[in-house]
């Protein structure tokens, strides 16, 4: 590879880099912003009757506010700041399983075509955003094809040392996804662009510019690799490389359905320093029978507690905190409040007001 050739992927690096540091800088402010629409929207939905004519408005405020928060997802995504639930998984079965809604999603103008690599290895992902990744790609080649043609989703075993011409990547073996489409194709001054948060060629109002660059933050995010290959008239391929791993599959059990938000008699002390957010948790653990202190750091958290004198089950304090982090806080109160459970950075923001409780709960009911 020649020096030229590096340089601008060293500064295309940098690039995406700063784009991604604001990127999450500005879907953390978002995410505490819509953390309080939906939390405090579910507590009033949650207090209207039936018959209260403003239910309406309130559902509709917070669908609202939830669309902002799957954008803000999608910047987080981006910015490789999203959390994750990775689990040993079959990339084949993830298509299987969704090939009859992708056939549906890109209508009967469009063929599908799956071919499914022989004994492929397993990956270490989370199932959630894999499937994200298949839905954004398939989507982006459907749009692409708005005559009709041919989408083709491939998975096979790579090793990465086989993959020509592509820095960067190591050695290792990879499961590599690719989804391929005979459409229009792009242009090199495209493809430089084609991550970049709320780029788009559709037109307004057809998209949010997200749906790429989401795919490209939880690859990375996910210890992988993309790559794109395109021409004008000639189509599109994205291949995304993930690593191979040896550990078994993970049985994934079906979701529980909750009877209803769990409630509790214990005491919490809530500790952060976003006021509009300490305020909610506090709001929703009070509505659900808790007895709650609230601090803004660690040091007026340990004032509460010495000067109260109380009995406290549970503290949940946010991990970055002023003059004092959240570990330090829950070390120093252990010492005098023997069994005292913790919960840091509980839960992905914007959180519900079920999510919160039942989290609290399954803290609460944990053996010591």
């Amino acid at each position: 590879m020649s020096a030229l050739a590096r340089a601008l992927l060293t500064e295309e690096a940098l690039r995406q880099q700063e784009i991604a540091l604001l990127a999450g800088g500005v879907a953390h402010d978002l995410n505490n912003l819509m953390s309080v629409v939906i939390g405090y929207s579910d507590l009033l939905i949650a207090r209207a009757k039936p018959s209260d004519l403003n239910i309406e408005d309130l559902q509709e405020i917070r669908k609202a506010g939830q669309r902002a928060a799957d954008l803000t997802r999608q910047l987080l995504a981006f910015s490789r700041k999203q959390l994750l639930s990775p689990r040993v998984i079959d990339l084949n079965r993830v298509v299987g399983d969704m090939e009859k809604l992708l056939g549906r999603l890109i209508g009967e103008d469009i063929d599908l075509v799956v071919v499914q690599g022989a004994d492929l290895g397993r990956i270490k992902a989370d199932l959630g955003q894999i499937g994200q990744i298949i839905m954004n790609l398939v989507v982006n080649g459907r749009d692409a094809m708005p005559d009709g043609g041919t989408l083709t989703i491939e998975t096979v075993n790579v090793k990465r040392d086989d993959v020509h011409g592509q820095p960067h990547m190591g050695s290792g073996d990879d499961v590599m996804l690719a989804v391929s489409d005979t459409g229009c194709g792009m242009d090199a001054e495209t493809k430089a662009r084609l991550f970049v948060p709320f780029f788009t060629t559709k037109e307004a109002g057809k998209g949010t510019g997200l749906g790429l660059s989401m795919v490209y933050g939880i690859v990375k995010q996910s210890g992988g690799h993309i790559r794109v290959s395109s021409e004008p008239g000639k189509g599109t391929t994205f291949r995304i490389y993930l690593p191979r791993v040896e550990d078994p599959l993970e049985v994934v059990k079906p979701d529980e359905v909750l009877a209803g938000t769990r409630r509790g008699t214990e005491t919490i002390l809530l500790v952060g320093d976003e006021d509009s957010l300490r305020k909610l948790a506090g709001t929703i653990l009070r509505t659900n029978g808790y007895t709650v202190w609230e601090a803004c750091d660690g040091v007026e958290a340990i004032e509460i507690v010495e000067l109260e004198k109380r009995s406290i089950h549970l503290v949940v304090t946010d991990s970055v905190l002023p003059r004092m982090s959240g570990p330090e806080l829950v070390e120093r109160l252990a010492r005098s409040l023997p069994g005292l459970k913790s919960l840091h950075t509980f839960l992905e923001k914007p959180f519900s007001v079920g999510q919160m409780a039942e989290k609290v709960r399954e803290v609460l009911d944990k053996p010591q």
